[in-house]
């Protein structure tokens, strides 16, 4: 998943966090990936929770999100954050996912789909908070005293904000396992799109710029026109888990043979929020145990990035 694991991460959290809360950040919370992304919080510091959320949301801080994993994680830290994680995937019917991080760095038995994703963010924009965070252009980071440092601004580094009639905000990812991902989500006459980007490649078209294309098409669509099914939370039935998943990770212990990673409902039925444009293949690193990737800026390679 890269970075768009963070929508997990937010959509699992913000119910469990105060956002006028505030916290102090730890030296474990700083134990990130040398080079990847991250805002500049410093070990001492102390932050409202609120402006966590901007950091993560905006510039894809690895450090917060291991803070915010950790604060949600009750007795158990980042452990529990963890467990909550995947527990909330299970909850939204996303069963072709599972965190290992809570930043989206690769881990050992990661692995998400683009229509879990889609869930996901569905999770994520329903909550007003949320896209209070995610629409946000410009934030700013506090001065620490006791620590020494300067307060300094941070802005919002998805281009489908500045750039797209009706954009919502979104996510973007980069590493070299999973390549670029995306997820993007705009509304126009009432109507809201969401679209998801895996394994992607920068060619001649930024992530965003791949999102937009295809936010583009799903608005020429007729209204009523169906693409996909987004099961509710709780559902009993939700995305069947992909042909190429380790059968130890399938539910139930399923073997590869038994999945056609073909969503179950096979009939269309029309959202009236909510049409899914998926794109890109389920990414599995399971077999990669260990394997962890610096990260790059989506269509910035110099840069490394969660």
């Amino acid at each position: 998943p890269a970075s768009v694991q963070k929508l997990l991460l937010a959509a699992t959290m913000l119910p469990r966090l105060d956002p006028t809360e505030v916290v102090t950040i730890t030296a474990g919370d700083l134990d990130i990936e040398p080079g990847s992304s991250a805002v500049g919080l410093v070990a001492g510091g102390r932050y409202r929770v609120e402006t966590l959320w901007l950091g993560l949301l905006l510039r894809s801080g690895n450090e917060v999100a291991n803070a915010l994993a950790r604060l949600g994680g009750g007795a158990d830290g980042m452990a529990g954050g963890l467990r909550a994680m995947n527990e909330q995937a299970q909850l939204l019917g996303a069963y072709q996912t599972h965190a290992a991080t809570p930043s989206g760095l690769d881990g050992p038995g990661q692995f998400t789909s683009a229509y879990d994703l889609a869930l996901i963010a569905r999770a994520c924009f329903d909550d007003e908070h949320f896209r209070r965070y995610v629409a946000t252009r410009e934030a700013d980071i506090p001065a620490q005293p006791k620590q020494r440092t300067k307060g300094f601004t941070i802005d919002n580094d998805n281009q489908l904000l500045y750039r797209y009639p009706g954009a919502l905000g979104g996510k973007t990812g980069y590493t070299d396992l999973a390549r670029h991902t995306y997820v993007g989500a705009a509304e126009r006459n009432g109507r809201r799109l969401v679209v998801t980007l895996l394994g992607a490649d920068v060619i001649d078209k930024r992530g965003w710029q791949q999102g937009a294309a295809l936010l583009d098409w799903g608005f020429a669509l007729p209204r009523d026109a169906s693409v996909g099914v987004l099961v509710r939370p709780g559902a009993t039935t939700a995305s069947a888990p992909p042909s190429t998943m380790p059968p130890q990770a399938l539910p139930g212990g399923a073997s590869g043979g038994e999945a056609t990673g073909r969503h179950p409902l096979a009939h269309p039925i029309r959202s009236a929020s909510y049409v899914l444009l998926a794109v890109g293949l389920t990414v599995g690193v399971g077999a990669l145990i260990g394997r962890r990737r610096r990260l790059r800026t989506a269509g910035r390679a110099p840069t490394s990035r969660g």
